[in-house]
């Protein structure tokens, strides 16, 4: 039985204000791709398979297309809910969702049903072998604690609650099968590496969950951060399909096949998808910036551009996307900095000696760099004209 593990599809999501709707339908093309030439039999996406509870209605048409697809390549589809989906949404329909070979597993109830599938070959036991998967959708402890019967609110207690009740499926089933389980689950995890396209909610506020809840398993597919990433050799975060930040330029996106027989797992293998577009991280004054060669390679990336100039540049932004036209963030941190830097802006201001001091020392707070001549002859004359206009009246 061959398995493919991803997570974090995010779909309708966009980077930094350019939309990724085209270039997640070239990752489905990839993912079709990766189960014909692999032979995949189940597609497992732990969790954010959306990117918003109320995605749009291409969003939603791309999900049902890709569902199609991959049901029409002889794969079936495990899904999790994550904390960017509705689980009730993504659960409409389920069972009969289910006849078609699209499996959601989004409620409470669902966390001890499994998918079960016949093991080719037979075990050392010589009792039929079958693969059980299992889905944890995301919990939010204050909206699950009481139905999972836990007394502290806390992603430690309730997944825990969780994985005992699939432990307890699996020592069922045991009596009379070998059972090799898979267990989906979209959390953070102790060991995790994040990124900061998974937002505040996975890092800030949000517990980790110990490795040691997830032993026993055949392997633990997870979801959450976006970063691939092996936490133990059963317990892995396959990352998003695309980079979503650019805090993820050096990621190489992709998943893990994993191979299971009557023994259990024989294999995992990593399998690599290319991102629509490159990412580039560039820092330094603009002058060399904008005319080094060794930055010639970034001139068609996705740009996120640091300038270190002592004071900022006038029409930086302008200037950089004549040679990076997808400069897509802008950032100052100056070397060495201003005289300005060291004090409050407050305390500049009631030491200003007078009103164009005022007026220059507000653009240099605002815009990171003093007037020049230009702007301060004419900020001089307007101040000219109020006192003519005053002296008037």
């Amino acid at each position: 039985m061959r398995l493919l593990h991803t997570s974090d599809w995010h779909l309708g999501r966009s980077f930094h204000g350019v939309g990724m709707l085209a270039a997640q339908r070239t990752f489905v093309d990839q993912l079709v791709g990766t189960v014909t030439e692999h032979g995949v039999d189940v597609v497992m996406v732990a969790g954010d398979v959306y990117d918003r509870a109320l995605p749009g209605v291409d969003v939603v048409r791309l999900l049902d297309e890709t569902l199609v697809r991959l049901t029409s390549a002889g794969a079936q589809v495990v899904l999790t809910s994550g904390n960017h989906d509705s689980a009730i949404r993504l659960g409409f329909a389920s069972s009969l969702l289910e006849r078609g070979g699209v499996h959601l597993r989004t409620r409470i109830e669902s966390l001890d049903t499994p998918l079960l599938l016949p093991l080719e070959g037979a075990p050392a036991t010589g009792a039929e072998a079958v693969l059980a998967i299992y889905g944890i959708p995301w919990l939010e402890p204050r909206l699950v604690a009481e139905q999972l019967g836990v007394d502290t609110a806390s992603h430690f207690e309730v997944t825990r609650a969780a994985t005992g009740m699939i432990r307890e499926d699996i020592e069922r089933r045991s009596a009379s099968a070998t059972v090799h389980s898979v267990v989906l689950a979209h959390t953070f995890a102790s060991g995790g590496i994040s990124s900061d396209s998974e937002r505040d909610l996975s890092i800030g506020g949000v517990g980790a969950v110990p490795l040691d809840l997830f032993d026993g398993f055949s392997y633990t597919a997870l979801g959450h951060l976006h970063g691939r990433q092996t936490l133990s050799p059963q317990v892995r975060y396959s990352g998003s399909p695309l980079a979503y930040s650019f805090s993820e330029a050096s990621h190489q996106k992709g998943g893990w096949l994993v191979d299971v027989g009557a023994e259990g797992v024989r294999s995992v293998q990593e399998v690599l998808w290319e991102g629509p577009r490159t990412l580039a991280v560039l820092r330094g004054p603009l002058a060399e910036l904008l005319e080094s060669p060794d930055h010639q390679w970034a001139e068609t990336a996705y740009c996120q551009v640091t300038l270190t100039d002592s004071q900022r540049p006038a029409r930086a932004m302008e200037q950089l996307r004549t040679r990076f036209p997808d400069t897509l963030v802008l950032g100052f941190d100056p070397e060495g900095g201003t005289a300005a830097g060291t004090s409050s802006y407050s305390s500049r201001l009631a030491e200003a000696p007078d009103d164009l001091s005022v007026c220059c020392g507000f653009l240099e707070h605002v815009r990171g760099r003093v007037p020049d001549q230009t702007e301060k002859a004419a900020l001089a004359a307007a101040l000219e004209n109020v006192r003519a206009m005053e002296a008037s009246r």
